[in-house]
């Protein structure tokens, strides 16, 4: 249970991580304004979070047994099974991501334009599924720790959490790729 807890805990620094990366990114791309400093601050603390958080639930699944009979119950676990699927999803993507701005520079420069697209559904992809994860997995993070036990509050707590994830999903997508466009149709 304490490697649960670990994991729990890594899970809600990595999303206040997450929202914090996203809104500099953001603020980034609306205002045109870069700094390295600030870019590097922000994505190497979710960088380190995640991993860790990721090693501990990979730990979970295969040394606790949380992995074993998900088609048991397949309506009960539909949310764990769309949590771990978002979640091995998102460092393939992640390495993508960590690319996406060369690459697009890339192609732009060089006029691969079928390219240029893939790469922005692949980091619209990207942004889905981490916001996904995170959408699903707060409310059980709390669960684990003992902040959330009331069935009502959780469905409340799914609710806002998925509001506000949804809301970021937003605002980031269009706030980056209408940055990226602006910044590479003009190459």
């Amino acid at each position: 249970m304490i490697l649960k807890k670990i994991n729990a805990v890594l899970g809600l620094l990595s999303s206040f991580a997450l929202v914090v990366h996203m809104l500099y990114n953001c603020f980034s791309y609306i205002t045109f304004y870069y700094n390295p400093t600030l870019k590097l601050a922000t994505a190497m603390p979710l960088v380190v979070l995640m991993c860790a958080h990721a090693i501990c639930g990979m730990c979970s699944v295969f040394l606790l047994g949380d992995g074993t009979r998900l088609d048991i119950y397949p309506q009960k676990n539909r949310r764990t099974i769309i949590q771990r699927i978002s979640a091995a999803l998102i460092f393939p993507l992640l390495i993508v991501h960590l690319k996406t701005f060369e690459a697009l520079k890339s192609c732009a420069e060089s006029g691969i334009w079928i390219g240029f697209a893939m790469l922005l559904v692949l980091q619209l992809l990207f942004y889905v599924v981490i916001t996904v994860h995170t959408s699903i997995s707060l409310s059980k993070a709390c669960i684990t720790l003992g902040l959330l036990v009331d069935e009502k509050k959780v469905r409340l707590a799914d609710r806002i959490v998925w509001c506000m994830m949804t809301a970021m999903l937003l605002i980031t997508t269009f706030a980056v790729i209408k940055g990226q466009l602006s910044m590479f149709l003009h190459i």
